[in-house]
């Protein structure tokens, strides 16, 4: 599939396209992405970002790292940690950008080192896909986890999405077919997870994990950090 995120990351920092990054999804319009995101401070992100970044510890591995603005910051908290990323757009912009260690690899083909934080941020366990790709990802973070190793990522209920529409009988409803649009190309379409508290929990338990909120905000975005028992 064509990596248009990755390619809208690139022209952003090299400053050679104003296009903007849209999502298409079910439930209206495409939606801008705006791709600055990619490429924030610490004082501009939101506060469940912030506790996260927080409670890393240890040799720390961002997945999905994007334009690599994470593992800066917490670089230049003098951090151990490494930025996985699938897109070879985006990491060669994490290179020109100072990140140190750079993977580009599929989080679920990578198996060469263990950590003790594992890091997935603007509901980046999206790549998951769907309900049995994360019963799939949580074993493969087990076995990249350390004793003691935690699991930090956001996600979100999306029940208020179907307000309008019937609810999927034939699927869980936080599993949504999308895809990119940039410079008049889009990608192919793709799943994309969003999971809702209980259902993350019931799934982890049952995977051997122990399971916290640790921050929700207004609107039902939730920080969950799981460890290894």
């Amino acid at each position: 599939m064509i990596d248009l995120p990755g390619i809208a990351i690139k022209n952003y920092f090299e400053k050679t396209s104003k296009a903007k990054l849209y999502v298409h999804d079910p439930f209206g319009p495409k939606v801008e992405m705006p791709i600055s995101l990619y490429f924030r401070k610490e004082k501009h992100l939101p506060i469940l970002e912030k506790k996260a970044l927080e409670l890393c510890k240890g040799n720390i591995l961002d997945i999905g790292a994007g334009a690599g603005s994470h593992a800066l910051i917490l670089q230049e908290k003098k951090l151990n940690v490494t930025a996985l990323e699938i897109s070879p757009a985006a990491c060669e912009v994490m290179q020109k950008r100072g990140v140190d260690n750079i993977i580009c690899e599929d989080i679920f083909k990578y198996e060469d080192q263990k950590f003790s934080t594992l890091l997935l941020l603007m509901n980046g366990i999206g790549l998951c896909g769907n309900i049995l790709g994360f019963t799939i990802f949580l074993k493969r973070a087990h076995y990249l986890l350390e004793d003691n190793g935690i699991l930090l990522f956001d996600s979100c209920d999306i029940a208020y999405m179907y307000e309008e529409q019937d609810v999927p009988k034939d699927k869980y409803y936080g599993e949504v077919h999308c895809r990119y649009e940039y410079q008049k190309e889009c990608t192919d379409f793709f799943n994309w997870l969003y999971l809702d508290k209980n259902t993350l929990r019931e799934i982890a338990i049952k995977e051997g994990w122990s399971v916290e909120i640790i921050y929700e905000d207004e609107n039902d975005q939730y920080l969950a950090r799981l460890q290894k028992r």
